[in-house]
């Protein structure tokens, strides 16, 4: 089952980052957020990626294609030409980087990898900006189980400000970074039956949109209650959040040894 994940949108809310790099590139711990998000899969076994590129998707390729050289010891012998890699972080991945163009919408770019999913009659699919720790296995269970054409995971939103409790005007409880306790969002990790293609009509259309809203109306979208953690990267201060996780080896979404 191989795994699509959104990567050419703006990242608008970082623009102090995506003036010069895709969101998706934004590192955490000294490796884009995109390689965060492909381990979470990989854990699970899923290792066979699309990702849907687009705003400097040229980047993201440079990075791939580097990857194996950059995260080991090189030996270059200027005489002959040739290079050596040592040993280093090595990954059994399949990556298949695929130009979807800068203005699709998430739509259109999950249709458009559609050519590329093979025989697959159900794939993964996810934003390149959120990390969670998520039990992919599970998640897919659930999915097979239910029979319907899309699963999309259910989380609570991370509060952005610090939450209180009180009595009359004294606090009697103080969290940081509470999970809200009501409602439920759109977190991404969908499970989805190809089939789901045929409700987007081009590269205009969010795949938030009328897709989900038809998926919905025709009683085809289930929700996956993600109880756990899951954060998004939309802020800077999101960015130093995860950072400040990872640095400290607290990080929740690291499921991998």
């Amino acid at each position: 089952m191989k795994v699509m994940i959104l990567a050419g949108g703006l990242g608008t809310r970082l623009s102090e980052e995506t003036i010069v790099k895709p969101k998706p590139m934004i590192e955490i711990g000294g490796q884009p957020i995109l390689w965060h998000i492909m381990k979470i899969y990989a854990h699970y076994g899923f290792k066979e990626f699309l990702v849907a590129l687009g705003y400097r998707g040229e980047m993201i390729k440079d990075y791939f294609m580097r990857f194996h050289a950059m995260a080991a010891d090189l030996t270059v012998d200027m005489a002959s030409g040739q290079n050596t890699v040592h040993d280093g972080q090595k990954l059994d991945w399949r990556i298949h980087l695929v130009d979807t163009g800068d203005q699709t919408q998430t739509g259109g770019r999950v249709k458009r990898l559609g050519a590329w999913l093979g025989d697959d009659q159900t794939f993964l699919l996810t934003y390149g900006d959120g990390v969670a720790d998520i039990d992919i296995d599970a998640l897919v269970k659930f999915h097979r189980a239910h029979g319907k054409l899309a699963t999309v995971s259910a989380v609570r939103p991370p509060a952005r400000f610090g939450g209180l409790r009180m009595k009359g005007d004294q606090v009697t409880h103080f969290a940081e970074k509470p999970q809200t306790g009501e409602g439920w969002i759109n977190g991404g990790f969908f499970v989805l039956d190809r089939r789901v293609l045929g409700y987007i009509e081009g590269d205009d259309q969010p795949w938030e949109g009328s897709p989900m809203e038809r998926l919905t109306r025709e009683g085809q979208l289930m929700a996956y209650r993600h109880e756990g953690f899951w954060q998004p990267m939309d802020t800077l201060r999101e960015k130093h959040l995860l950072e400040q996780w990872w640095a400290a080896d607290q990080a929740p979404w690291k499921v991998w040894p």
